[in-house]
């Protein structure tokens, strides 16, 4: 073999053992490695029992604000928002309803302009939710003031507050 085929071959072979050489050092012995045998996975397995102490912030499922809330989950399921979880505009249900008494309600414009903003993308989901023009549409005021987002249907004028 010629020289300008050899010099590459030996770089990438070099390269290929200071990889293997470092994650030696850099890899943790456990990683991976789990009763049956040595499988790959994406955590150690000394580290579990630190995973196991976290506490879990968002429940991700509103059937669990269905048990306490069922006037508003019945009619956010009516609703265009039933795409949403609660957890969404409430926040984190972590130590609820012990720890806060009443979850937090993000009633900011910016939390409703997130998909309500018209976006111009004919080839986006986006472009079938309604939007405004947050510069002319009631600048000044949050959405709920006039907006229910339960019944996001409605609007305060006709009774939907």
């Amino acid at each position: 073999m010629k020289n300008h085929v050899l010099r590459p071959l030996f770089v990438v072979i070099g390269l290929v053992g200071i990889v293997l050489i470092a994650r030696l050092f850099i890899v943790p012995k456990d990683f991976g490695i789990w009763e049956r045998g040595y499988m790959y996975g994406w955590h150690r397995k000394s580290n579990e029992e630190d995973w196991k102490a976290v506490k879990v912030k968002y429940k991700f499922d509103s059937e669990y604000c269905k048990g306490c809330h069922t006037d508003k989950y019945d009619s956010i399921m009516k609703s265009p928002h039933v795409i949403i979880k609660c957890e969404n505009c409430h926040g984190p249900v972590l130590d609820h309803p012990s720890e806060p008494a009443k979850l937090q309600i993000d009633r900011s414009r910016q939390l409703c302009l997130r998909c309500h903003t018209r976006l111009p993308y004919p080839t986006s989901n986006r472009a079938n939710i309604k939007g405004i023009d947050p510069d002319k549409h009631n600048s000044d005021i949050e959405c709920s003031m006039c907006h229910n987002p339960h019944m996001p249907n409605l609007d305060a004028s006709k009774g939907g507050k």
